[in-house]
């Protein structure tokens, strides 16, 4: 039998389930883990700045690629506790990330020693498992169980916190004839699928509610089939934004009180009949719940037993992995439609399209400062349906998901649950590091981008090219928002005049000479007409820096983009609606 280090024995068996990539930043406690990362060679990694920007660079990277596991690392004490708010995004969107952390010897750990802290008691609500290592032979079933965990159910993180002389402890441990355990996913079951779609065909004006759980299950494709054959409209939540391309006929909107789009609401208001896949009923998409439950019927299927009923109880439900499900539905479709018995949902999907083709938003703004949602417009024109879009929260992220297009499954990449402020510069390096020859596109506002900024500095120094969007109003834009409810506009204001940099007037952080004191490129446009020649000429010095490049849009200070404080058949709208084609040039289905 082999002899080897702990900490090697744990190496050894991250490259035998499939990482090759991870994002940290050492420290003593953590040591005997890198020399052994070292040694052993195989694992790519990547020196964040901050260890929280390392946990967001592991969940971008895991949410690029199916089968793909992030890994963050990171010494003992504040390093973990740096981690909880990615181990917190993580769990809220059913994303599988390992984080692996020092910790003070076993001797001391409980004596108030250097950097010690019970991380695992720390992380234990927002991780799948998280556990402290105290006898070095277990350090392998340990990580064997973490992997077996982070796949299996909902996905979800991990942590692993590994005491100094754990690390350092030989143990015997052969990697040659180490097997991942496998896989166990709930499955539905043929009658369940036949009950399913027998109470589908009693509807007449069905939708499927699409959500992250069948990207996560790399079913997007058996989706599509099934709305196809089906004729059913589609409505992807944020999360399964992608699922089916913007353009696709069957495409119905996106529904909420904030990242939604008109047509997408009142679509679902018309229905009468909602079967939800691989979604949560995440708050901000359902709103008010006896308006969005008025009328309806309601099958519900998730992977996870404990989020059937959780916000409120459907019609019928089924326990299943999205792609398992969505198996049987097709199948069960097929000898339908052969059999003659699929009903004709030809007139109920042509509502659908028309409202589509006709309830617009604006985007089309000449004024100086600009609108944000000219912006976005100007997005449209520059990056093509190959883009992947990483944001996290703001208005920002709200007017992006109003007025941007998405066509594929994992381009749009975005934190739903946590929300948290700093999460899409560290993110983006992830998602670029993980699809490197990808157009990644990165979308802030300016509070986000000034929270994780320094992590520019690891996308210079590892060459990891992408296009950052930066929409500035020097303001807390969403939170501003928010408070015209209580009639005031207080400490939500990042405006002042910069001595160094006149030129900005009450716009404050010049955000580009910090973005090119951390080894970027950045630009800075205050016209309209500027911003799709600033995109082009950002496209290129990614390309030829091989390092991030800032696009800084000076806007209004004010905008309010449109949203429903409770439900949604309620959207305040704010701005003049579309009624012309030069209104929503790049709308998916123009003005005619």
């Amino acid at each position: 039998m082999a002899r080897m280090t702990a900490a090697r024995a744990a190496v050894e068996i991250l490259k035998r389930e499939g990482v090759d990539t991870a994002f940290g930043v050492p420290g003593a406690a953590i040591n005997p883990f890198y020399a052994a990362l070292r040694a052993a060679g195989g694992v790519e990694h990547t020196l964040a700045r901050h260890v929280e920007g390392a946990s967001h660079m592991a969940e971008g990277y895991t949410r690029t690629k199916a089968g793909n596991i992030g890994v963050c690392i990171g010494t003992s004490g504040p390093a973990g506790t740096d981690m909880i708010t990615g181990l917190y995004s993580a769990t809220g969107d059913s994303i599988p990330i390992l984080c692996i952390t020092g910790q003070a010897p076993t001797a001391v750990i409980h004596k108030e020693d250097f950097q010690a802290v019970d991380i695992a008691s720390i992380a234990a609500p927002v991780t799948k498992k998280a556990t402290t290592v105290l006898e070095a032979a277990q350090v392998p079933g340990v990580f064997q169980e973490a992997f077996h965990l982070m796949r299996s159910g909902r996905p979800g993180p991990v942590l692993v916190d590994l005491p100094l002389d754990v690390q350092m402890t030989e143990i015997e441990f052969d990697p040659e004839t180490y097997e991942p355990l496998p896989v166990h996913r709930p499955v539905a079951t043929r009658r369940q699928a036949e009950k399913a779609l027998a109470m589908l065909a009693a509807a007449e004006r069905p939708l499927i509610v699409a959500g992250g759980g069948v990207i996560n299950a790399d079913a997007s494709e058996l989706l599509v089939e099934f709305a196809e054959l089906t004729g059913i409209p589609v409505v992807p939540t944020l999360m399964g934004w992608g699922v089916l391309g913007d353009d696709h006929p069957l495409n119905a909107g996106m529904v909420g009180l904030q990242t939604s789009h008109r047509y997408g609401n009142a679509t679902f208001l018309e229905s009468d009949f909602v079967l939800g896949i691989g979604n949560r009923w995440a708050n901000r998409h359902t709103g008010k719940l006896d308006a969005y439950t008025e009328g309806r019927t309601f099958v519900h299927v998730d992977i996870e037993p404990t989020q059937i009923g959780k916000i409120f109880p459907p019609d019928y439900s089924i326990v299943s992995d999205a792609g398992a499900a969505l198996r049987l539905f097709v199948e069960v479709a097929r000898e339908q439609r052969d059999a003659g018995t699929l009903p004709d949902r030809t007139a109920w999907a042509e509502t659908a399209r028309e409202r589509k083709a006709t309830m617009h938003r604006r985007t089309h703004f000449d004024q100086v400062p600009m609108k944000p949602q000219r912006v976005y417009e100007e997005m449209n024109r520059a990056f093509g349906p190959e883009t992947r879009y990483v944001s996290t929260i703001g208005l920002s992220q709200i007017a992006g998901a109003q007025f941007l297009h998405v066509y594929r499954p994992r381009h749009w990449i975005n934190c739903g649950q946590a929300g948290p402020l700093g999460w899409t510069v560290p993110a983006a390096l992830g998602v670029a590091t993980a699809d490197p020859e990808a157009s990644v596109v990165a979308l802030s506002g300016d509070y986000d981008f000034q929270f994780m900024i320094e992590e520019l500095a690891a996308g210079a120094q590892f060459n990891i090219p992408y296009v950052h969007v930066l929409v500035n109003n020097s303001y807390l834009g969403l939170i501003r928002q928010a408070q015209r409810n209580f009639d005031m506009d207080y400490q939500v204001s990042l405006s002042f005049e910069n001595i160094n940099t006149p030129e900005l007037g009450v716009y404050g952080v010049d955000h580009i000479k910090v973005a090119e004191g951390l080894g970027c490129k950045a630009l800075r446009v205050t016209e309209p007409d500027e911003l799709l020649p600033a995109f082009e000429e950002a496209k290129k010095l990614a390309a030829e820096h091989r390092v991030p490049v800032i696009v800084e849009a000076i806007l209004e200070r004010v905008t309010n983009i449109a949203m429903s404080g409770s439900d949604i058949a309620s959207v305040n709208e704010f701005e003049e609606l579309a009624t012309e084609p030069g209104h929503a040039p790049t709308a998916i289905t123009p003005l005619v």
